[in-house]
């Protein structure tokens, strides 16, 4: 005889039969079952739901009521669908054999309709690109050497603010080892020596994709840019380093960008000031700009190479089906 489980039974046996599904799929990861589990938790107390009612209790209905619950408190959006999503991952299809054989009926989760989409990206007129090219040419001039590679993290890289405040200089591999880490000795070494045959590549997992797909960013770095790093440089520390940026430095592996949080508020300001940017988050324009013109000279691979995000959320973005790219062409000449 079947029987329906409670939640807390869920959350118990949950982690357990991923562990075994685990070992024959390489997958769902560790991160992604705590996910599931704190998401599911959280959701119990914006909801004010006992951990031994019933898993069914998650309906439609339910779920609409935590969203208006976390609707009237400090919480953001965001979260509380990001909580949503990692419910979902406790009726996942691999679960069901599971759920079956203790003999468990869960029933089909049905989440509440989804927002609206964000809408696509706008591109910024040649007048506001122009703007963006000598305000960013202007930063190397700068006393503050953070400002020019906070810019070129995001404008070069389409980094996102989160993940260049937590880079590191190890980060920056030599292309042989991108997928094997660097050693930080040599990283310096190569610094110090400007070995103009040492190919580096700044390789890193996005925060956003860390728990989901685990997607790993390894984009080359322009000469030119590499050099201009190595000046910045000494040692994994930069010369003229001032009162706290070395705040949350671990001695194996520094921070590139020490106290970048202070940064990235200046310049948002100084661009709503400039008129570049009329924004609350005037630096991470500078990102959409990167996949942007990555995607319209290389493609949404390439763009989606570079920042992280799965192709199918460049292509949603970026994509202008309107836009004529090719002319004249005759199919039956390309077979």
């Amino acid at each position: 005889m079947k029987v329906i489980p409670t939640i807390k039974m869920v959350l118990e046996t949950y982690p357990k039969f991923a562990a075994i599904e685990r070992m024959r799929m390489e997958k769902p990861c560790e991160k992604t079952v705590a996910s599931a589990v704190s998401g599911t938790r959280r959701l119990c107390e914006i909801g004010g739901i006992s951990l031994d009612e019933p898993i069914t209790v998650f309906n439609r209905k339910q779920l609409e009521r935590i969203l208006d619950l976390a609707r009237l408190s400090e919480l953001k959006p965001i979260s509380v669908w990001s909580y949503l999503y990692s419910l979902r991952k406790l009726f996942a299809k691999w679960t069901h054999r599971y759920y079956a054989d203790k003999k468990w009926t869960l029933p089909q989760l049905e989440m509440p309709s989804c927002q609206r989409q964000s809408p696509r990206y706008i591109r910024p007129d040649t007048t506001t690109l122009a703007k963006v090219k000598a305000w960013y040419r202007g930063l190397e001039a700068r006393s503050d050497p953070r400002e020019w590679i906070l810019a070129t993290l995001m404008l070069e890289f389409a980094m996102r603010n989160g993940d260049a405040e937590r880079l590191r200089w190890s980060d920056f591999r030599p292309a042989r080892q991108c997928n094997h880490g660097a050693d930080q000795n040599e990283i310096t070494v190569r610094m110090k020596s400007n070995d103009g045959n040492a190919r580096m590549v700044l390789c890193y997992t996005p925060h956003k994709t860390r728990l989901s797909s685990g997607r790993v960013v390894a984009w080359p770095v322009h000469p030119d840019i590499w050099t201009r790093l190595c000046a910045y440089h000494d040692g994994g520390r930069f010369r003229n380093k001032r009162n706290g940026w070395a705040k949350n430095e671990s001695r194996d592996a520094p921070l590139v960008v020490p106290c970048a949080r202070d940064v990235y508020v200046r310049l948002n300001r100084e661009l709503r000031t400039s008129k570049i940017f009329t924004g609350s988050k005037g630096c991470y324009e500078l990102r959409k700009i990167c996949i942007d013109h990555i995607y319209q000279k290389f493609g949404a691979e390439m763009a989606s190479s570079i920042s992280g995000d799965d192709i199918r959320t460049v292509m949603r973005y970026y994509a202008d089906p309107s836009a004529v790219s090719v002319e004249g062409v005759r199919v039956v000449d390309l077979l």
